[in-house]
């Protein structure tokens, strides 16, 4: 599956995906030859595409190692770590950041987002609503994940638009909307990653022995039973958190209202129950945008999937986009239905240790702004195609055209 197979249409992928279900849901592939001169294609991986098979490597990462990499194609270990954090480490240093990072996603600290997130989202709608259209993704959809989590992490408004600058170029480094002109595939994300590290540093540093409440605070100033992040660790969790914080709830946005607009039924019925439906179709919205697309693991020793006999450092491709339209978990897998029940989509991950840690910050903020947007702009629509992002790693969209009945500010 290479980039080129998600800039088809939705339709074709759809069926290129009912194909893979029908015929070979877990099928070998040749790496594709990577378009740089320091990555190469390795020896192959196995696609998984469904829902159960998914199921089974999340929960034992014992045997399906997340350390050697999360991505099909092999990248320098300390750009692995770097801008992969906890989620390319196996137990105990995942086990041991995930405890420590945690705290900044206990429900006390998450409860007191909830006021956050909404009044961002209502002063989104305020500033486009008088002008009739805007660009969905850049004007909406990216704008309340990127400020809710710099505000979480403590990150200063003036920072804002470098933060997202160098999000869209790590996650989009092969987009070439997004590569900077003149500069190579390392050199692209290492000034992107060195910057976004600058300013966690400068932050963390002007937080220590202070009293606030932001989770840099909080990190920097607690000792969790003796142990703490050191200046890398926090760095490189920052580089996640805004890159997987914004980005990923950013898309899944975009694609809802894409998936609304092309659902009127769907559209109807909750903006007449909203609260009521909202759980639903949050989840039904995620599972059908899966805005990461896949994450690799390596096999750590011989094993069987499936009716597959799997060696030794194979690797292995878990494509959350595939299982989330699984014939076998999801009846008409390819409809949009909010009330779909149950919905045991895997957007934030599969179960088991590297479930996504901000599933319910993400939840609460596709809530909120659907919530605004259906409420006081309840004619709005994308008006033309998703353009899609460059990338085989994330389902994502990077402008979305969309138009409304003007209405003042609230």
């Amino acid at each position: 599956m290479e980039p080129l197979f998600w800039l088809q249409s939705a339709d074709d992928c759809d069926a290129s995906i009912a194909q893979l279900h029908a015929e070979a849901p877990l099928d070998w592939f040749e790496e594709p030859l990577p378009d740089n001169p320091y990555l190469q294609a390795g020896p192959g991986y196995w696609c998984v595409t469904r829902h159960e098979d998914i199921s089974v490597i999340s929960r034992n990462p014992e045997i399906y190692s997340s350390a050697q990499g999360i991505t099909i194609t092999d990248t320098p270990p300390e750009f692995l770590e770097f801008f992969s954090s906890m989620i390319a480490m196996d137990d105990p240093r995942h086990a041991r950041l995930r405890r420590i990072v945690s705290k900044g996603f206990t429900p006390k600290m998450l409860g007191a987002l909830e006021d956050s997130v909404q009044t961002v989202a209502a002063g989104i709608v305020d500033d486009i609503g008088e002008k009739g259209e805007c660009d969905f993704v850049t004007d909406v959809a990216a704008a309340l994940p990127l400020k809710i989590v710099c505000d979480l992490m403590g990150v200063p408004g003036s920072e804002y638009e470098m933060v997202f600058k160098n999000t869209n170029i790590i996650l989009g480094v092969g987009d070439p909307e997004f590569t900077p002109e003149g500069v190579d595939f390392v050199t692209a994300l290492l000034n992107a990653g060195g910057e976004l590290a600058e300013l966690m540093g400068e932050v963390a540093e002007a937080k220590k022995g202070g009293d606030g409440t932001d989770l840099t605070s909080v990190l920097v100033n607690a000792e969790l039973e003796g142990d703490h992040l050191d200046q890398a660790d926090l760095a490189s969790f920052f580089v996640l958190l805004v890159v997987a914080g914004n980005e990923t709830t950013r898309n899944a946005i975009s694609w809802g209202l894409k998936y609304l607009t092309d659902n009127p039924d769907q559209r109807a019925m909750w903006a007449t129950d909203f609260e009521n439906l909202a759980p639903g179709a949050v989840e039904e919205i995620v599972r059908l945008a899966s805005p990461v697309t896949y994450m690799r693991r390596t096999v750590t020793e011989d094993t069987v999937l499936g009716d597959r006999e799997l060696s030794e450092g194979d690797k292995v491709a878990m494509f959350y986009l595939a299982a989330n339209r699984d014939p076998a978990v999801f009846g008409d897998p390819y409809r949009f239905d909010i009330t779909r029940t149950p919905n045991p989509q895997c957007g934030f991950g599969g179960p088991g240790p590297h479930f996504c840690l901000g599933a319910h910050l993400a939840r609460r903020e596709i809530t909120v702004m659907f919530r605004e947007l259906l409420q006081r702009l309840p004619d709005i629509y994308a008006a033309g195609a998703p353009d899609p992002l460059q990338s085989s790693f994330i389902h994502g969209v990077k402008h979305l055209d969309a138009r409304f009945t003007p209405v003042r500010p609230g």
